[in-house]
């Protein structure tokens, strides 16, 4: 053979070698491929929206986060999918640093709400996956999800809106006991209202016209009394116009028998006078304190000097009774509480009570949602909701 010949037969040789070897190439090639495809794959993070009180102060202090992770109920605990939450004015001095009964921040706020089951925790045999339920809780309520026990849950009546349920818990729960628990509310009888367009002013005032001729003496703003003699009060007073004992002393000289007082401080003194032999003083907030988004010292000091004091001698010979009031206090009693709860749905289902809501405010408007109420401009329940009201439901209504 000559030196052109092998030369020809060798490089043939080589070409066949290269061939061979590709295709296992492209198969590893095929079978690693680049990392930066292995990231174009996203994982699927759970996550929620909750509202968390970072610090004591202002309306900025209650800020909107996204928290990671999936909550999962243990067991006796369901986890439910929340639609609507209530604003309380225990909400509005928590934020101040004015009620003890909220944890310390960082700490997501709210007391009550409403949504739908989703998941059971392990035992949970009185819920079922899809239940519409009403929620209540020492705080932790302003989220998208939440986790509680069932204890802690009620059954929404058919026909109530998620709206209505966020509504009812913390103001009717409160104006039930105070007046039936407590006042012992009776026919015939009178009974002083403050701030009787608020959440619990329009649950006190429904609830008097479930006991025949109770006349209600009921204080707001010029602004509003229209709304409030519509709800069932009886005598409307202008608070910021009007000596309101004044107004009560020309219409009932002996005063009233019951008196519910969100207020305090020198307030408590007049409601205690006011009160007719017999009467009842039911004391449940210290509203004076709240003169501005931020904690008043000034404000704090004046309630504490105003602060009613009686002693036992005292209240013996006056023939009159004082009693207080903090549902925060009876988070440890959730059979009494739902016991009550039941009989407020009862009265909702015979068409007696309906909660009426003032505004509704997304997550992300929290912080005009607590202006709203703490500067008195609501006519009933503030509700925070997770997500906005949706443009296309707009449009159609």
């Amino acid at each position: 053979m000559s030196g052109e010949e092998e030369a020809a037969a060798q490089q043939q040789k080589t070409e066949e070698q290269k061939q061979d070897t590709k295709p296992e190439e492209d198969k590893q090639n095929e079978q690693q491929p680049p990392p930066a495809q292995e990231a174009e794959k996203p994982q699927n993070e759970v996550s929620y929206k909750s509202l968390v009180l970072s610090g004591y102060g202002g309306y900025d202090k209650v800020k909107l986060q996204v928290k990671k992770g999936e909550l999962v109920p243990k067991a006796g605990e369901v986890l439910v999918r929340v639609k609507a939450c209530g604003l309380n004015f225990a909400d509005l001095m928590g934020r101040q640093g004015l009620y003890d009964r909220l944890p310390s921040p960082p700490v997501t706020p709210g007391m009550e709400c409403s949504g739908i089951v989703e998941a059971l925790g392990e035992g949970v045999t009185d819920r079922k996956l899809g239940d519409k339920v009403i929620v209540m809780n020492r705080a932790g309520m302003w989220q998208e999800v939440v986790t509680v026990l069932t204890s802690h849950t009620f059954l929404m009546p058919e026909g109530m809106t998620f709206e209505e349920a966020a509504a009812i818990p913390v103001n009717y729960i409160t104006a039930y006991m105070m007046l039936f628990d407590f006042g012992n509310l009776r026919p015939n009888q009178s009974i002083l209202i403050h701030m009787a367009a608020g959440g619990v002013g329009i649950a006190a005032t429904q609830l008097c016209q479930t006991v025949k001729d109770v006349t209600i003496f009921g204080t707001s703003s010029a602004s509003k009394h229209d709304a409030i003699k519509e709800n069932g009060v009886t005598h409307t007073i202008d608070y910021r116009t009007m000596d309101y004992v004044d107004e009560i002393r020309k219409l009932s000289p002996k005063g009233v028998d019951i008196v519910l007082d969100p207020l305090g401080g020198s307030d408590t003194c007049k409601a205690f006078n006011l009160l007719k032999p017999m009467g009842k003083l039911i004391t449940y907030g210290a509203a004076n304190l709240l003169t501005g988004q931020k904690k008043n010292l000034m404000a704090l000091a004046k309630t504490w000097w105003n602060q009613f004091s009686i002693n036992a001698m005292q209240l013996l010979q006056s023939n009159k009774a004082v009693c207080g009031y903090h549902l925060g206090y009876l988070d440890e009693e959730m059979e009494l509480v739902g016991g009550v709860l039941s009989k407020i749905l009862d009265l909702y289902k015979q068409g007696k009570i309906k909660p009426r809501v003032d505004s509704v405010w997304p997550f992300q408007q929290v912080g005009d949602a607590m202006r709203q109420m703490q500067e008195r401009k609501n006519i009933g329940k503030v509700i925070l909701v997770p997500e906005a009201e949706k443009e296309e439901k707009k449009e159609e209504n």
